[in-house]
């Protein structure tokens, strides 16, 4: 009996060594055969956005278009209203104005009046210079003859030479008259026009700012205050997405980076449009220290950063939108 128990025992562990064995090896032939599932690595469709604000604080007068519009560039967006700007213009401008009349002067020199007075002025010296020039010349013939003194033959010689300085001093005064303000003051008053003018400038692009246009073609994907609202200084008003401008954006696994470079082309599948596309790779960088690692130090290796990798469709992708998932399997 117990011979026969022993060999029924062994034959019981016979078949269950087969049956492991038989497991084993179609195990086996089932990993050649079939291999292991490829590392399916998942990204997202991203878009170029940008936003519209303006320089100037103001209240919104109106909305040109809401969410989900096709904007081309050019297109109104919104309008503001900025009462402050209108006023700053017509301080602008009256500076303008004010600085316009000093150059005028500077350049046009005294009025006809003042010109006319300081002629009179040096026509009345010249005939004090003659009347002088006169008895000088009879006070030195009788000096010579003796017949009058040396002290009225000075007198005579001090008028006469008083009278050359008086014509000189109106000749001058004439002179600036007529001419107008030196050549440093009507610079002056030039580059205060000049200076009037650039603010008048710098208020017309101001305004030119209360009128928000696109830069750039694109969907309107949000709008941010609402019709009569007050917005600020570099306030966002809405946000333009600029769909002809769109990648893929994938985080990967340094030892998942095999095969991929600068340039390599992809297959990706858009699961939402059940379609897979050919992207080139235009951008690789690791995200640093702080982005998801995985370390595998313990096991005598190195820690594994993960790499930001973008890539372009190499063709227009129809229907796709910004934040669609992406499929890559390596």
């Amino acid at each position: 009996m117990a011979d026969k128990a022993k060999e029924q025992h062994n034959n019981i562990l016979l078949a269950v060594a087969g049956f492991s064995a038989v497991v084993a090896i179609v195990a086996l032939i089932g990993f050649l055969a079939l291999g292991r599932d490829p590392d399916v690595i998942q990204g997202e469709m991203e878009v170029e956005e940008y936003r519209v604000s303006s320089k100037v604080p103001g209240r919104i007068l109106e909305l040109r278009v809401k969410e989900g519009d096709f904007v081309k560039a050019g297109d109104t967006l919104a309008i503001l209203e900025a009462p402050d700007v209108q006023a700053k213009m017509s301080q602008a401008q009256s500076a303008v104005d004010a600085a316009s009349a000093m150059e005028m002067m500077a350049k046009n020199g005294a009025r006809k009046e003042q010109v006319q007075a300081a002629y009179q002025l040096l026509e009345q010296a010249k005939a004090g210079l003659e009347i002088a020039e006169k008895s000088y010349n009879r006070m030195k013939i009788l000096y010579e003859e003796e017949v009058i003194s040396a002290q009225k033959f000075d007198e005579a010689l001090a008028m006469y030479k008083s009278a050359q300085a008086q014509v000189k001093a109106a000749q001058s005064q004439y002179d600036m008259a007529k001419n107008g303000a030196r050549m440093e003051e009507k610079m002056s008053a030039a580059a205060q026009v000049g200076r009037a003018r650039g603010a008048v400038q710098e208020v017309h692009s101001y305004i030119h700012e209360t009128v928000q246009i696109a830069q750039a073609a694109g969907e309107v994907t949000d709008v941010y205050p609402k019709v009569g609202e007050l917005v600020g200084t570099g306030s966002p008003i809405m946000t333009i997405s600029v769909m002809d401008d769109m990648w893929g954006t994938f985080n990967i696994r340094e030892d998942q980076l095999k095969g991929l470079k600068l340039g390599s082309e992809l297959t990706v599948v858009v699961p939402a449009l059940e379609k897979e596309v050919k992207m080139k790779i235009y951008y690789m960088k690791d995200k640093g220290s702080f982005a998801v690692w995985k370390a595998t130090k313990a096991s005598g290796q190195y820690d594994q950063k993960t790499f930001e990798v973008k890539a372009r469709p190499m063709e227009k992708i129809e229907d796709v939108r910004p934040g669609m998932s992406l499929i890559l399997k390596k």
